[in-house]
């Protein structure tokens, strides 16, 4: 998280000094990567008591480490039908339970006393661009029933009464998730992990590993480490030593943007006070600092400049919400999520005492406190619930190759989102002119006297039925009509 829509100070994050490994040193888990992974694990194996040594190449949390909105849910980037297609309910019912004690760590450790400023706030709304009212019942009941997660439906009326848009219909609310400060929450997680026994090292890239024996070597440009356990949690930035490793993900860049003060329009615009994402995957906004928009959008398979990206967030925020105008983009920042071609992540052992903890996706901030804890617990405890990942092996994600075609097939899927949002509006437009120009007509026959005539009082009216002729009308029905018969007739 190289960079954030808020500044904070090395001293107010609690790193006083950036201290690099200059000397030989023994531990019993060596992390590679000082991300939001590897963090969560040294706070964790810290806690219960092991010796934990973190080597960052470069500084902690660099290059946004998770989800740059700091949003906090259970799940996992991989839709849930498809985990239980992939696995089978009773597997997905304890990986999702996984992913909510994932959150609930967050929760434990982003509190004021731990993290002054980290301003934690309730709520998460996922908004469809599309009128998709069944699939939303069948997914509040899975959800509700099956996974134990407490969600509400909202119809169209009330997304659009807390977010004044005609882009968005359904919605699923999660009165439970949350959201963080993503910068103050990743050097808050190295404040506590190093207050905990953990020692951190930045530009401390890695040279090589030798993973044979019961103790691993590490070797760093100024100093070598020996661990019982090695723990690569650097994503799609191990570098050079495990270049075959990091291949199995696409690196997907997301940038996101900051706006100017907008004043009290902005809550006239958006009155929901937590966070929103689409179900595209395509916008993930939310109000900060009062009254600014943070919004994240533009995404691309190579790294770029995020100040290029101004453009297309202003012009995004545009058209969502046309009543804010153009606005102007105050900061803009941006970083890498790693991506499987399966969709989950990569946890487990690769081989005794070398584990692998990546891949997180957009879903960043609650799986990889998950997997922070559920390592440690297998390195301490013999814990072997990372085994239920074992299903999604690595699998290499195609090289440069891969990533234009996941530049591709991330363009069509925001181009097929876009047409098929503007055929729901279309449709709805539709029907809400159909419904004006028969509520017209009514009105318009009530007022000449010419609609539907009620009996008289007293007098019932008189039934016909349309399932089967009387037989006299029969008859009638059976006469040939005469071509010299009067238009009265």
């Amino acid at each position: 998280m190289s960079e954030t829509f808020t500044s904070v100070p090395q001293e107010g994050a609690g790193l006083r000094d950036r201290e690099r490994l200059s000397f030989d040193l023994d531990a019993d888990i060596c992390v590679v990567g000082a991300g939001l992974a590897g963090l969560s694990i040294a706070l964790e194996a810290a806690r219960l008591g092991a010796s934990v040594a973190v080597l960052e190449g470069r500084q902690v949390g660099w290059n946004a480490s998770g989800n740059q909105l700091g949003t906090v849910m259970p799940g996992f980037a991989l839709p849930l039908t498809d985990l239980i297609e992939r696995i089978g309910l009773e597997d997905a019912r304890e990986l999702w339970m996984l992913s909510k004690e994932g959150a609930e760590f967050v929760r434990a450790n982003a509190t004021e006393e731990n993290m002054p400023g980290i301003g934690l706030s309730d709520g998460v709304l996922e908004v469809s661009n599309i009128d998709a009212g069944d699939r939303l019942i069948s997914r509040l009941q899975m959800l509700n029933e099956d996974f134990d997660t407490e969600v509400e439906g909202w119809q169209a009326e009330r997304v659009r009464d807390v977010l004044k848009t005609d882009r968005y219909f359904h919605g699923v609310y999660y009165p439970k998730a949350f959201q963080v400060d993503g910068r103050k929450y990743v050097h808050g997680l190295a404040a506590l992990a190093r207050r905990a026994g953990a020692r951190i090292f930045e530009d401390t890239p890695v040279v090589s590993i030798d993973h044979s024996g019961i103790r691993k070597r590490i070797v760093t440009p100024s100093a070598r480490l020996r661990a019982s356990h090695i723990v690569l949690a650097g994503n799609v930035h191990l570098g050079a030593p495990l270049k075959r490793l990091s291949e199995t993900l696409l690196p997907v860049w997301r940038y996101a943007g900051i706006t100017a003060p907008l004043g009290e329009r902005l809550h006239e615009v958006i009155a929901f006070k937590g966070s929103v994402m689409d179900s595209d995957g395509i916008d993930h906004f939310r109000i900060v600092e009062g009254d600014r928009l943070l919004w994240e959008s533009p995404e691309t398979t190579w790294a770029a400049s995020p100040e290029r990206f101004a453009r297309a967030v202003r012009r995004r925020i545009r058209t969502i919400f046309p009543q804010l105008g153009n606005v102007e983009i105050a900061q803009m920042f941006g970083g890498a999520t790693g991506q499987t071609v399966h969709g989950m992540p990569q946890i487990g052992q690769l081989r005794k005492g070398l584990w692998v903890v990546s891949g997180f996706g957009r879903q960043g901030m609650n799986t990889s406190a998950m997997a922070g804890q559920m390592i440690a617990r297998s390195i301490l405890w013999g814990d072997e619930r990372w085994k239920l990942f074992s299903p999604f092996e690595l699998v290499w994600a195609g090289g440069a190759t891969g990533r234009v075609a996941g530049q591709l097939v991330g363009m069509w899927g925001r181009a097929s989102s876009a047409a098929a949002g503007s055929l729901a509006r279309y449709r709805e437009r539709a029907r809400a002119r159909d419904r004006d120009r028969e509520a017209r007509l009514a009105q318009a026959n009530r007022a000449a006297g010419t609609g539907p005539r009620r009996p008289p009082p007293g007098v019932e009216p008189r039934p016909t039925s349309r399932l089967k002729p009387a037989a006299h009308d029969a008859e009638q029905a059976m006469e040939p009509v005469s071509h010299d018969a009067g238009v009265s007739r």
